[in-house]
């Protein structure tokens, strides 16, 4: 399968278990207390060793200061950061240095002008999660099941910073979203559980499965 998948809020061995079998390049964990999909440091640790060479680690974290980083970083081994929260570019910039791992910035779209930051954390972030907004007074900043327009992205297949579609995939949708945008990888959550929180192997699967051959 050439389309890397990102399996985000994962909080169960089984979900390790899961996404690795179905062919995830990436395994998320939420650190955020709003969230259904948030973990503890401890079970985080815990969840990161079940994860096998090849696989990367990520972290979710929305606005965390430096202090929510240091504890985080110091308990759980990580290989990339993901930034979901109203990080500036130079927060980024400043985490990226401070912690030595790979940054990814999440960026919200829900029209052609959300667009201007993807310029904007282009040169300060190792990847982008370009994601669909969520809507006013939303609890979360992604996880919501949510899609946006996926041709707003249409001419733009060939950024230099490496990015990743999110937002509203599901396996039923997820190999016209590709073919509309032209991403090489993809992250999904809500769109593979049986309920929030809780990962469903059969669409895990299902989810890779729909990208065969693409």
């Amino acid at each position: 399968m050439s389309i890397a998948v990102k399996f985000c809020g994962l909080t169960r061995p089984q979900d390790i278990h899961g996404a690795v079998e179905a062919g995830a390049r990436y395994v998320g964990f939420v650190f955020f207390p709003k969230s259904p999909r948030n973990v503890s440091l401890a079970a985080a640790r815990d969840l990161a060793l079940a994860v096998p060479p090849g696989v990367a680690k990520v972290a979710l974290t929305v606005d965390a200061d430096d202090a929510a980083l240091d504890a985080l970083t110091a308990a759980v081994p990580l290989d990339l950061l993901q930034l979901h929260g109203h990080e500036p570019p130079a927060r980024v910039a400043e985490v990226r240095g401070r912690y030595g791992l790979p940054v990814m910035k999440a960026i919200g779209i829900a029209d052609a002008d959300d667009l201007a930051q993807i310029d904007a954390y282009s040169g300060v972030a190792d990847q982008l999660l370009i994601d669909a907004k969520p809507p006013r007074g939303a609890d979360l900043p992604g996880g919501n099941g949510l899609a946006f327009d996926w041709r707003l992205l249409a001419a733009r297949k060939y950024w230099t910073t490496p990015w990743m579609l999110a937002g509203g995939l599901t396996p039923d949708n997820v190999a016209e979203a590709v073919r509309l945008t032209g991403a090489r990888q993809v992250d999904v959550s809500s769109g593979v559980e049986a309920e929030p929180g809780l990962k469903d192997t059969g669409r895990m699967a299902a989810f890779t499965g729909a990208l065969a051959g693409l």
